[in-house]
């Protein structure tokens, strides 16, 4: 079908209607991806200091050490995808990632979903989630999200469906948006404590706990588990952002070239148009002086 003048003139408004909300949408993502930045950067030291804490109770952990599950090992993976769409491939990278992890461990994987629009990747990778949590939009709706999170993974090693927990999710690259990444999460075994045993004091006094062990280690594995999830959190949450950045981007530039196009065409036909008419009159005029 021929483009008119009146069909021209509605799809450049109907393009720069969509301009304003790719703009706006870029301006949020860029303030957003500063306070997931920002949030996961402040955990850093937070984090290291948890790791001594542990350090310096190493012999009170092999008390918590839970002997590795080896062939019987029940899987379970959480895995944190995106909250809205216009990511790009973000669900989809992370999605084939982790399915290429999990099928090298054996057995069946219970898996929980973080974010609506990765549920269906999910289920056509052949990894149904058995519960779903909905993705925080700022970053002190994190905090609530990692304890329902913890409270489902408590229920789970309780009650025997899992014995070992991984942690999939995209965090922010160098020389890249984000990149796909794995962590072991639970359970506190042979593995874990060796990284923790290997971390090195920084100066030559030696360390010790001032008040009770007992009550020490439990509040550091607490930090550890919530730390470990927020920092996933808040990071995926970046890589997100960065994903729809990159992607309004691309989008700004695709309607900038078909506005141009189109009013090049718009303004090519409107001449063409005034061309005819002027022809026509012409055409009257020589009519009438014969």
């Amino acid at each position: 079908m021929k483009d008119t003048l009146e069909s021209l003139r509605h799809k450049i408004e109907r393009a720069t209607e969509l301009g304003a909300v790719v703009r706006s949408m870029k301006a949020l993502s860029a303030s957003s991806i500063h306070q997931y930045e920002l949030a996961a950067k402040s955990l850093e030291d937070y984090y290291r200091t948890v790791q001594l804490g542990l350090h310096v109770c190493a012999p009170q952990l092999k008390d918590l050490i839970r002997p590795s599950p080896g062939k019987k090992e029940k899987t379970g993976a959480i895995v944190f995808g995106s909250g809205q769409g216009l990511v790009g491939q973000f669900n989809d990278v992370l999605v084939h990632f982790a399915k290429g992890k999990l099928d090298e461990i054996p057995g069946k994987k219970n898996v929980w979903a973080i974010g609506e629009t990765i549920r269906s990747r999910l289920e056509d990778a052949g990894l149904p989630p058995v519960s779903q949590f909905v993705v925080p939009h700022t970053v002190h709706a994190i905090t609530p999200l990692i304890g329902q999170v913890l409270l489902e993974v408590e229920r789970a090693l309780e009650s025997g469906e899992v014995s070992t927990v991984y942690l999939f999710f995209n965090r922010p690259r160098q020389g890249a948006v984000y990149g796909p990444w794995s962590l072991r999460f639970i359970p506190l075994d042979e593995i874990w404590l060796d990284k923790i045993s290997q971390q090195k004091w920084q100066t030559n006094k030696v360390p010790g706990v001032v008040f009770s062990t007992g009550l020490t280690v439990k509040s550091l594995v607490q930090e550890y588990f919530f730390v470990t999830l927020f920092r996933a959190c808040a990071e995926s949450l970046a890589s997100e952002n960065a994903s729809r950045l990159a992607a309004m981007q691309r989008a700004e530039k695709n309607i900038k070239e078909l506005l141009e196009n189109l009013n090049l065409t718009y303004h090519q036909l409107r001449q063409n148009s005034i061309d005819e008419e002027l022809f026509d009159v012409i055409a009257g005029a020589e009519a009438m002086g014969k």
